[in-house]
């Protein structure tokens, strides 16, 4: 610890820059100190004093990156085409008492069984997964497939912004928490990338701390600002904003945290984030959206039937979430979780005990405005004459209808041709009550 307090305060006292150039990125909307910062450091950007609370739902949006292979997620387990195609990955039939079976959902769905987790919130009806669904642009791409998702834009990339930037930018009030938007992780979410304006919609898109308690080199930093930086310039007042966020951490320290109703968040970055993500919740700093990804879903080779790369990913997924979902209680009543993949996987297995890349997939709502305990999407099937291209599962449900349904009525935003535009024809499934 004293390494990283002297690190800091030389950082912040010594530094060559001026105090114009010191704070120069302020004025542009972000905090940034110009120099190597310790690993607790909060990266911040679009700073804005006190905060509003968000009138809609809390939304947390997790993008499991690399394509999540969906058939064996929510698997048809009575398509005899299924078993047929999968000869190693299929996972045996659910089977009453055998935990290493399907987990019937409806009779004719079920889960993975390391998403046995889910089965709580399927039973509470407030976990809906919609099948078929994704992206209509047909690449197969991880990158551009990734880009058209978080810009809410298939096969378009002459719009820049992301399409929950774009909803922070045409809601109807004021949330101006440096809060307002955190995007968990080393990189900002493309999503949450946009230009706010430093008059109204101003937030937070960028948000790290450390797992441990960092009150003391938190101090260090805000006294260091507040000395050198105490006048009524526009860089002394984006200073002060600064101050704001970081005094705000001081309600979110990770090291003090302890989840509540028992819940146990899994091991590693992923469930960390989660943590944090319920902390900013329960705190009330004005979140309105958090987006975390989960990565690793890329499963050419030694993909894993009931044991290996992706039932070990399920079970941090669906641990992370049903902690989350746990550990927020009555809060969930507010909150709305949503999970997306660039595109699924092809329903044939390849000679590498993996699968290629494909189109379909599955998507998940989770939240208490959910109408769940049903599998939703108009399914095609995965008969040969069914499949879409060179043995893909086909798309029914266009990833925008979940996502403009959410939008609309839990974030109470019904500027849906900004939030996506050139996309007129939303096709709503009722997966969600509207809020009132």
């Amino acid at each position: 610890m004293t390494n990283r307090l002297s690190t800091t305060q030389e950082a912040l006292m010594n530094t060559k820059l001026s105090r114009r150039d010191f704070l120069s990125t302020f004025a542009s909307g972000i905090a940034y100190m110009g120099v190597r910062t310790p690993d607790w450091y909060p990266r911040f950007t679009f700073f804005a004093p006190q905060n509003v609370g968000p009138r809609g739902d809390v939304l947390v949006c997790i993008f499991q990156r690399g394509a999540m292979d969906g058939i064996n997620v929510v698997i048809p387990y009575t398509e005899s085409d299924y078993y047929k195609l999968r000869p190693t990955l299929a996972i045996p039939e659910p089977k009453t008492g055998n935990d290493k079976t399907i987990i019937n959902l409806d009779g004719k769905f079920g889960l993975h069984p390391s998403l046995r987790p889910f089965k709580e919130i399927w039973d509470a009806k407030q976990l809906a997964p919609i099948h078929a669904a994704g992206s209509p642009d047909p690449t197969h791409s991880h990158f551009d497939a990734m880009d058209y998702m978080e810009r809410g834009t298939p096969g378009e990339k002459q719009i820049p912004t992301g399409w929950l930037a774009r909803h922070l930018q045409t809601v109807a009030w004021e949330n101006k928490s440096p809060f307002r938007a955190v995007g968990m992780g080393t990189l900002l979410q493309t999503s949450l990338r946009g230009p706010v304006s430093a008059t109204s919609l101003q937030s937070i898109a960028e948000f790290h701390l450390g797992g441990r308690n960092r009150s003391d080199p938190i101090k260090q930093f805000q006294s260091a600002i507040s000395q050198m930086y105490s006048g009524s310039s526009p860089l002394d007042q984006s200073a002060s904003l600064t101050l704001q966020a970081t005094d705000m951490l001081e309600k979110v320290n990770v090291g003090t945290y302890k989840p509540a109703n028992n819940a146990a968040y899994p091991k590693g970055n992923f469930g960390t984030a989660l943590m944090q993500v319920a902390q900013l919740i329960k705190a009330e700093v004005g979140l309105e959206i958090a987006a975390v990804d989960l990565g690793g879903w890329d499963t050419h080779v030694r993909q894993g039937a009931l044991d290996g790369d992706m039932p070990d990913l399920l079970a941090e997924l669906s641990q992370g979430l049903a902690a989350l979902y746990k550990d927020l209680g009555d809060a969930m009543k507010k909150v709305t979780i949503v999970t997306m993949s660039e595109f699924g996987r092809r329903v044939a297995e390849n000679g590498g005990g993996g699968t290629d890349h494909g189109h379909g997939n599955v998507m998940f709502v989770i939240g208490g405005g959910v109408n769940g305990g049903k599998v939703y999407g108009d399914w095609p099937g995965i008969g040969k004459d069914k499949l879409d291209g060179p043995g893909d599962l086909a798309i029914t449900t266009d990833f925008r209808d979940v996502l403009g349904e959410i939008v609309q009525k839990r974030m109470l935003n019904d500027k849906l041709s900004e939030v996506f535009p050139n996309y007129s024809k939303f096709k709503m499934r009722d997966v969600l009550q509207k809020l009132t």
